[in-house]
């Protein structure tokens, strides 16, 4: 781009693999620091489903190293959530030599914005969608049924929704930079808006659990989210150019 060579393909393998190795010791550093506090972890993460069950009833686990597993699942998930810094300005850092001087001064604040979002889409899981979803679900026990929930089952569906909303609330972030970039318009976007609709409960099935309630839970979200990008895409898009006034003749 601005005065800058073509680099060949071992050069781009080269900037990849260190990008890979720094992003890979901070989720190690992150690891370690999550293990020495992975019960605490474990509590934080079970609170919505403890506040859910009757008083009393705990989460199981029917295997005996299923607790060891699952405090390395969940220290393995939380380091690479303490990473996610990292992480991003390392996925920044790397396709940013295929853009202008201009985008890139952009880096800083993408990276900044990304974990922001994350960090709201996960939120938006942990305390409006897990309370309900999981009331939802245990509202099916009864006299002859009681939910038995296990650590395993737990830690696997919820740090899958947790991820899940972390990244499609990236949504207007990524949209709103596409804009700014040239590669979409705001007049496209309103024209892609009922296939966009379609995509969105698809992601939702994909994304969550088969039941309907946490797919429109995901898909609502991601409806306004686009509608919110398409307001960014309209503020910070790339403007077309304008052509200047013809001349009177004289």
């Amino acid at each position: 781009m601005d005065e800058q060579e073509k680099l060949p393909i071992t050069a781009h393998l080269e900037e990849l693999r260190t990008r890979l190795i720094w992003s890979l010791i901070a989720v190690g550093l992150g690891f370690l620091a999550c293990y020495a506090v992975k019960e605490d972890l474990f509590q934080i993460l079970a609170r919505p489903l403890l506040s859910a069950l009757p008083e009393g009833d705990k989460l199981i686990f029917t295997g005996l190293p299923e607790p060891f597993f699952t405090y390395l699942k969940i220290s393995f998930f939380g380091g690479v959530v303490l990473a996610l810094p990292v992480i991003m300005y390392q996925v920044w850092k790397f396709v940013a030599p295929g853009l202008y001087l201009s985008e890139r001064n952009l880096l800083f604040p993408l990276v900044f914005l990304s974990c922001l979002f994350f960090a709201m889409g996960a939120s938006f899981g942990y305390f409006v969608v897990f309370p309900f979803g999981f009331k939802f679900f245990l509202g099916f026990a009864g006299d002859s049924i009681q939910a038995m929930p296990s650590m395993r089952e737990y830690l696997s569906l919820t740090t899958k929704l947790l991820l899940g909303f972390g990244i499609v609330f990236q949504l207007p972030l990524f949209i709103t930079a596409f804009a700014r970039f040239g590669l979409v318009s705001v007049d496209f976007l309103k024209k892609q808006r009922k296939y966009a609709i379609l995509l969105f409960f698809i992601a939702a099935a994909i994304l969550t659990p088969p039941d309907v309630i946490t797919q429109i839970l995901m898909a609502i979200p991601l409806m306004a989210l686009y509608e919110l990008s398409i307001v960014g895409a309209r503020i910070f898009g790339k403007k077309p150019p304008q052509e200047e006034p013809e001349a009177p003749e004289s």
